[in-house]
């Protein structure tokens, strides 16, 4: 996958369109790759396009989002389908309104992946039964990838114990020992990878090519803001186009907003953006949460706002563009 070149500064010529942004959306968006397309569809002109602007609020985890998308604190968010899932199975008013990342082997599968330090006796899955393993999140994607790989290679993931660690401590938490296993990805496999071990690359524990996260509101702000929802809709779907195709614009834009270093983006197993959102590209996420989670899986249809279920009837390969 082509990433950012030695030479950073990419000239970056944005779609500068003709109608002026009518309505402000606030957007409310974890510092991930994947919600990087709200900059993307801002930066090159693609809102505007859409007669949209976008307040951007950044924020740390994808509970804080979903809670205040639910609260009406922000009119959209972005998060993980899991994440969506759980709140869905609780009975709380969010769906989806358009697609974001995606999971796509083996294209992305060296871009994450379950680590042992260099010298552990840790060889297969079995070997991890009653160990401790370091994710993002307790009950969030890398815990679901954690178990779904353990569980489908003969062992146990029920007997473990799972911490939360923040990505950048991973790598040391490994080293030092205080884990047995944790699940690492991008930006930070280097550091794993000085004083680790993969056990396993990617998350086709899950499936090959699923949704990974998506762009939501609460059912009641979809329903009063129809053509707000549309078009912010069609933008993402234009946004999700282009960046899939101008990665070194894109990771210029990623570099911008994010202060990392262009040398670390140029190595990186970079994200990819839905171009389109089925039942059947989300449902696989669905179903390993509600694993993990403890809840009851449900069809995808569920969590699709109305105007995307009817966007997604004419097949898997049709393009997401809600009316």
């Amino acid at each position: 996958m082509a990433v950012l070149g030695a030479a950073a500064a990419v000239e970056l010529v944005p779609v500068r369109a003709r109608a002026q942004a009518s309505r402000t959306l606030r957007v409310a968006v974890p510092p991930s790759e994947d919600a990087a397309a709200i900059h993307f569809a801002d930066e090159m002109g693609f809102l505007a396009k859409a007669g949209l602007a976008v307040d951007i609020q950044t924020m740390q985890n994808n509970p804080a989002i979903a809670a205040a998308v639910a609260s009406g604190a922000v009119d959209i968010g972005h998060g993980g389908v899991d994440t969506l899932a759980a709140s869905h199975s609780k009975g709380i008013p969010l769906r989806v309104i358009a697609p974001s990342g995606e999971y796509v082997s083996p294209q992305m599968q060296r871009g994450a992946g379950l680590f042992v330090p260099a010298a552990s006796p840790v060889r297969v899955a079995r070997d991890l039964n009653g160990k401790i393993a370091a994710v993002a999140g307790l009950h969030g994607l890398t815990m679901t990838a954690t178990c779904a790989w353990i569980d489908t290679n003969g062992g146990d993931s029920s007997t473990m114990r799972f911490i939360e660690v923040a990505f950048p401590s991973m790598a040391a938490a490994l080293a030092s020992g205080r884990v047995d296993a944790a699940f690492i990805t991008e930006p930070f496999l280097d550091d794993a990878l000085k004083s680790g071990r993969a056990l396993a690359y990617g998350f086709d524990s899950i499936a090959r090519h699923f949704l990974v996260a998506a762009w939501f509101a609460n059912t009641s702000w979809i329903q009063a803001n129809p053509d707000a929802v549309a078009r912010f809709s069609q933008a993402m779907h234009e946004t999700a186009l282009w960046a899939n195709r101008h990665p070194d614009q894109s990771a210029a834009i990623f570099v911008k907003f994010t202060k990392m270093d262009p040398a670390v983006i140029a190595k990186m197993v970079r994200g990819h953006y839905a171009e389109q959102m089925t039942p059947a590209l989300m449902q696989p996420l669905i179903d390993a949460s509600a694993k993990d989670n403890g809840f009851a899986a449900f069809p995808a249809q569920e969590l699709m706002a109305t105007s995307a279920r009817s966007a997604a009837v004419g097949g898997a390969r049709r393009r997401f563009v809600p009316t």
